[in-house]
């Protein structure tokens, strides 16, 4: 549930989109739906609705790496055995442990290692080769350095012949990750001024890279790839690389942050636009892929990249705001992007969030802040300033100016204890704007300048003077008048005509004594039929009332006269304590309807009802025909079997034998055949008797028949042709 939770407050990119049809939703719900739930179910709805709400809003709030990452990992990264799919899913598990400070389990190191020695050699693929190296960085595999010098040697050897930015990628990436593993390796790059000069020839002009010359296609992912390629160059490089050539490649890092892509709320990415050739990557990989390649190339040159710290943070934004990730891949890129911008030479992210943002005047909560790293840590010394807090219904008039916020070092918040008296029950909007104590720190790290939060007061509104009344309709004087207490369970009975009106009034006050006034007010008859009718409580002054005048109403009414329940709503997404109360019923005597009255509608269908039992269908059976007599079909089953006791005779007086059976194999084997079709042929008589259709034997006898058309042809010619030879003797 954790896991669930913290991804639906990070969810960001679209989160005002997601607010402005929430709030749509909001608004339809508490007009047509809300009024026509039962009693017992709108407070817990209301509150449902005050979550949903308030989780809309807090997505708009970015938060650093939190323990449910860390749930998140040990479930997308669960070995039971030890082993991964690949060297290169090992490495992202591994790399995601280290970040996040999950402890990597001993059966876990021992199957990896195995794995990496059998890949650590001259002969493996560069991807192989590269990501055994990546994995050896982090488990400190034992590889003797003789090893490590083969690998270098062939890699050296075969960086001027790669053709591809990926074949270049892996080659200086092992190179560099065997120099960080074994100093004693020389893996300096002879030609490094060729190398970078093949790398930079396929970039583009608007800072994307292809991915190899042959390719006219560009790419923003293929850009990180060979800025971290490059950096790797000048670190491998015998001799300081050309400054210009320095120069050239932070010219495009530049123009490759002219192409990035914004959101309303300062979150910046990266998307790819090339799909061809390649596998397309999304927006995350994408934009991991940049960081990783300009944090390198920062981290490798002596001087400094000048990049906008806001398009710095907006990245950061960004990849917090994809939440707690359900696939693995999309996790190691999110934390090792978020681990390289953790500690980059351009501008260090920081985040400041809020654990909640919908607070209660009743309870007299605390406003906290806290401002962190993307990862977590501890933030430089600071001071988080509440520049400004207006109402999102009057942005020209703040409640709150200028004030600092009182940091608490036992829970690390930023805290404005009280809410100051002109806050009242409502949505706002909080600026707030980190002020760094050391000024030398300005240049490391990305503050966001001015941070707009919405936060939303709430508290428990004071239902007062509520009042229902049957008025005179001609002279407005009140013939029944009874005071009702809406916190209770009072309820009134009432009776009118036509020719009358009622009468309802009520006030709200908030905890600070203010008149409310709620986003939803119905008051709602329902006849004895089912037959409902909503009215919108207005406000008359300072307090809500609505005139009901039935004999403008009948109509409306359908003229139905008789009793009628009075129900009360009353709700708001910052009211603590929305209701939907009966108040009691009013008997209506109506005239009879006139013949071309519209007439009330038929009562409404339950839509569930459908799926509930069906009636039950009786069926009776047609009576059986009465049967001949038992002594009569015993009777009629001797005749038929009178022919066949004939035929057993005949073939007796006869002399049936077998003196003229072949006696040769292949005839015999025809005659054989014969006899058995025949055979055949009337047990497939006593079947259809029994159980078979008419078109099933007629389908069987067709086939018989034509074997013993077959067969028996052959049998018939041998005996006519043994006949003719006797004869002929």
């Amino acid at each position: 549930m954790e896991v669930v939770a913290d991804s639906l407050i990070q969810a960001t990119p679209l989160a005002y989109a997601s607010l402005s049809i929430l709030y749509i939703s909001f608004v339809l719900i508490s007009t047509l739906i809300l009024p026509r739930m039962a009693k017992n179910a709108v407070t817990p709805f209301l509150s449902l609705l005050l979550l949903a709400f308030s989780i809309c809003v807090a997505a708009t709030i970015h938060h650093p790496i939190s323990h449910s990452h860390r749930s998140a990992a040990s479930e997308l990264f669960a070995s039971t055995d030890g082993s991964f799919p690949s060297l290169e899913a090992a490495y992202e598990a591994l790399r995601v442990f280290d970040v996040l400070g999950i402890e990597k389990k001993s059966h876990l190191s021992t199957a990896t290692c195995q794995k990496v020695l059998e890949n650590l050699k001259p002969s493996s693929p560069l991807k192989d080769l590269y990501y055994s190296l990546k994995v050896n960085g982090i488990l400190k595999c034992k590889v003797d350095g003789e090893v490590y010098k083969e690998i270098a040697s062939r890699l050296k050897a075969t960086v001027k012949d790669a053709s591809t930015l990926l074949d270049i990628h892996y080659l200086i990436g092992s190179l560099v990750l065997i120099k960080d593993q074994d100093s004693n390796v020389d893996v300096l790059l002879v030609d490094a001024v060729g190398t970078f000069h093949s790398i930079k020839a396929l970039s583009q002009s608007d800072g994307r890279w292809r991915y190899s010359s042959d390719n006219p296609e560009s790419s923003t992912y293929a850009a990180g790839l060979a800025l971290e390629a490059l950096a790797g160059v000048i670190s491998l490089a015998s001799s300081k690389v050309d400054q210009s050539k320095v120069n050239t490649v932070k010219k495009d890092i530049l123009k490759l942050f002219d192409t990035i892509e914004k959101y309303d709320d300062g979150t910046f990415y990266f998307d790819e636009k090339f799909v061809g050739g390649h596998e397309h990557q999304g927006s995350l990989s994408t934009t991991s892929s940049v960081v990783r390649g300009i944090t390198a190339f920062a981290a490798a040159i002596s001087g400094k990249i000048n990049l906008p710290s806001d398009k710095i943070l907006g990245l950061a934004k960004f990849i917090l705001g994809i939440g707690i990730p359900g696939d693995a891949k999309d996790l190691f890129n999110q934390v090792e992007s978020l681990a390289f911008l953790e500690s980059n030479r351009i501008s260090i992210p920081l985040i400041l969030s809020l654990p909640e943002t919908v607070y209660s005047l009743t309870k007299k909560d605390q406003l906290k802040v806290s401002v962190n790293t993307a990862l977590g840590s501890a933030a430089p010394p600071l001071t988080v300033k509440l520049v400004r807090a207006f109402s999102t219904g009057a942005k020209d008039s703040a409640v709150i100016e200028s004030k600092e916020l009182q940091y608490d070092k036992k829970s690390g918040f930023h805290v404005l204890d009280i809410f100051p008296k002109n806050v009242n029950v409502g949505v706002y909007n909080f600026v707030f704007e980190i002020v760094l104590h050391d000024s030398d720190s300005e240049k490391d790290y990305a503050t966001g300048g001015q941070i707009h939060v919405p936060i939303y007061v709430t508290g428990i509104i004071e239902v007062s003077n509520a009042e229902i009344a049957v008025l005179d309709s001609d002279h407005g004087s009140v013939e029944t008048l009874k005071a009702l207490d809406l916190a209770g369970n009072d309820v009134v009975s009432l009776s009118a005509n036509h020719l009358q009106k009622l009468r309802f009034s009520f006030q709200l006050k908030t905890p600070h004594g203010h008149v409310f006034k709620p986003h939803q007010a119905f008051l709602k008859l329902r006849h004895e039929t089912k037959v409902e009718h909503i009215f919108v409580v207005g406000t008359t002054g300072k307090k809500f009332e609505i005139i009901l005048d039935f004999l403008g109403l009948v109509e409306k009414l359908f003229y139905l006269s008789g009793k009628y329940d009075i129900e009360l709503t009353v709700g708001d997404a910052v009211m603590e304590n929305s209701f939907l109360r009966l108040l009691g019923h009013v008997e209506l005597d109506f005239p009879e309807a006139p013949e071309k009255a519209v007439r009330p509608p038929p009562p409404p269908v339950d839509s569930y009802s459908r799926y509930g039992p069906k009636a039950e269908i009786a069926h009776i059976f047609r009576v059986p025909e009465k049967r001949p007599p038992q002594n009569l079909s015993h009777a009629f089953l001797g005749l038929i079997l009178l022919p066949f006791i004939g035929f057993l005779i005949g073939l007796l007086r006869l002399g049936v034998n077998l003196k003229n059976f072949p006696g040769s194999t292949v005839p015999a084997t025809f005659a054989i055949l014969f006899q058995l079709g025949i055979g055949a042929v009337l047990l497939l008589y006593v079947l259809f008797w029994l159980k078979l259709d008419l078109f099933t034997t007629l389908k069987t006898l067709g086939l018989l028949g034509a074997l013993l058309l077959f067969v028996g042809h052959r049998t018939l010619s041998h005996l006519a042709s043994t006949s003719a030879k006797l004869k002929s003797a």
